[in-house]
């Protein structure tokens, strides 16, 4: 041991999380009279962009009332076959409009938008909200806030090891590494993991979700530190898990992209945005995708939009190679002109007037496409092309067939997007309760231990999307202020947590 400081809180991971987490247990000891003091780790640099909360777009599956999809939990047992945490989730609809009108009492500033081209699945009437200057915004405001405690300090480059316990399990700290290459004691006798999944460990990826992950790019740079940490750390004090391991949230990206980031400026929603996940393509539903032999091989029009698009990215890595191409017409480019849905990347779409020269355009063959886009219209049905329900207008006799919004591609110039699967985040997590405190393998609350963000296991087969930063500050508010109450005399004692600490020994 290299050094030794007391703390009440230690806290993990800088992104909406942990900066929900350590932010509210400052502010509610202060309200209680109490003095906590707060480690806040980030194995990143400082100013750097770790994680992934920063370079989100954070859309949000809620209202203009900032109340939350109502159906959400509907639509997580059915995507996990009933076997997600439904109190959970149920918990999460009621507790999400409290950090969102948090978030605004803190002066961010939320962008409501009514969808009018693309069939969202919420029950939000066509309607959801994102911050202004997207999840950039949000921690540079929480760490703002935060930064104006004395008694907060902010750990960069300094890589969480293991968890400290007691003769009989509790928490009593943790181990770190700083960037002297030496191992430190930071002592507290609660401890908040909001590090991430294990998107950025190769080893873990091949473990848990098989073969040929270490081909994916992450969506984020950030993304990279995520190894892991959390969930291996938890593992080693008995922790259960939760979320289906072998899952995770992919999605297509332009290949043509020359930013070294993520991060561009655009015209989207009619408003000057930082657009987060720059080269997202969400709009796959609104004509064909084909792989490398111009061979279409997913059924792009299967559901919503949001509900089709990580499939498609998911199936994209899994059987064609990493690459895929989108195909669309100028009747479609005009009605999302200046839409989210396909001018998130900085690279305008290849364009030209016949197929055939769109084709040469992405480095497929001339021939092979034109003979797919024809087959293609000639077996859609007359039934009317409606983008705000699922039409029913499909095709026949091909493999797959579309099942809605089949509109034949035919009005030129045309369009495409060359494209390949990024990884967003992972679905196997540690298990936690409605109190984000981390329950062992027999479902008992791990004293002194929570977990919150997206190293929480939640999701199984399909992430129902514009939710995992909700849940991942949701939960980080309700571990600091619960972690908060018990420190200031709510429960379990009225000692401060240092002293808790002191008795424990």
């Amino acid at each position: 041991m290299a050094s030794f400081k007391g703390y009440d809180l230690v806290v993990v991971g800088s992104g909406f999380a942990g900066c929900m987490a350590a932010l509210n247990f400052l502010e509610e000891t202060e309200r209680l009279g109490k003095n906590g003091r707060v480690a806040l780790v980030e194995v990143g640099k400082e100013g750097e962009r770790s994680g992934a909360s920063k370079w989100t777009m954070a859309y949000l599956r809620l209202d203009k009332n900032l109340d939350f999809d109502a159906d959400w939990v509907k639509e997580m047992r059915r995507v996990s076959d009933g076997i997600a945490d439904e109190d959970y989730c149920e918990k999460l609809r009621i507790e999400a409009p409290v950090s969102a009108r948090y978030l605004e009492d803190h002066g961010v500033k939320f962008v409501h938008h009514d969808e009018p081209n693309v069939l969202l699945e919420f029950k939000t009437a066509q309607h959801f909200v994102f911050p202004e200057g997207g999840g950039n915004a949000i921690i540079n405001n929480l760490l703002g806030h935060m930064k104006k405690y004395q008694n907060l300090d902010i750990l960069y480059q300094t890589e969480a090891s293991r968890l400290l316990t007691d003769d009989a399990g509790a928490i009593r700290g943790l181990k770190v590494r700083k960037g002297d290459g030496l191992l430190h004691d930071l002592l507290a006798p609660n401890v908040v993991l909001a590090c991430g999944g294990f998107e950025g460990n190769h080893e873990m990826l091949a473990r848990y979700v098989g073969r040929n992950t270490h081909r994916l790019p992450l969506i984020a740079p950030g993304l990279k530190y995520n190894r892991g940490a959390g969930l291996r750390m938890c593992l080693d004090v008995g922790a259960g898990t939760a979320g289906s391991f072998d899952g995770m949230h992919c999605e297509l990206v332009d290949t043509r992209s020359g930013k070294p980031d993520a991060v561009m400026w655009g015209e989207q929603f009619s408003h000057q945005l930082a657009l987060i996940h720059a080269n997202e393509q969400e709009g796959h539903g609104y004509g064909i995708v084909v792989n490398k032999d111009c061979k279409r091989f997913y059924d792009e029009g299967q559901r919503h939009l949001f509900s089709t698009f990580e499939m498609i990215a998911l199936e994209c890595w899994k059987s064609q190679d990493m690459s895929c191409f989108f195909v669309t017409d100028q009747s479609i480019m005009e009605r999302f002109k200046g839409s989210w849905v396909y001018e998130t990347t900085e690279v305008p779409p290849e364009k030209a007037d016949t197929i055939e020269e769109l084709a040469q355009r992405m480095g497929l063959d001339p021939q092979e496409l034109k003979k797919t886009v024809d087959e293609f219209n000639a077996s859609v049905n007359d039934k009317p092309f409606d983008l705000m329900k699922l039409d029913g207008k499909s095709t026949s006799g091909l493999n797959p067939n579309k099942t809605n919004w089949a509109a034949p591609i035919v009005k030129g110039p045309f369009f495409g997007f060359p494209m390949t699967s990024n990884l967003t985040f992972t679905y196997g997590g540690v298990k936690t309760d409605l109190h984000a405190r981390v329950l062992s393998t027999n479902d008992v609350a791990i004293p002194g231990l929570y977990a919150a963000g997206e190293m929480t296991g939640l999701f199984y087969n399909e992430y129902p999307p514009a939710t995992s930063c909700l849940r991942s500050m949701t939960f980080g508010r309700l571990a600091g202020t619960e972690i908060a109450q018990k420190l200031g005399g709510g429960h379990p004692s009225k000692a401060s947590g240092l002293a808790q600490l002191a008795n424990r020994w």
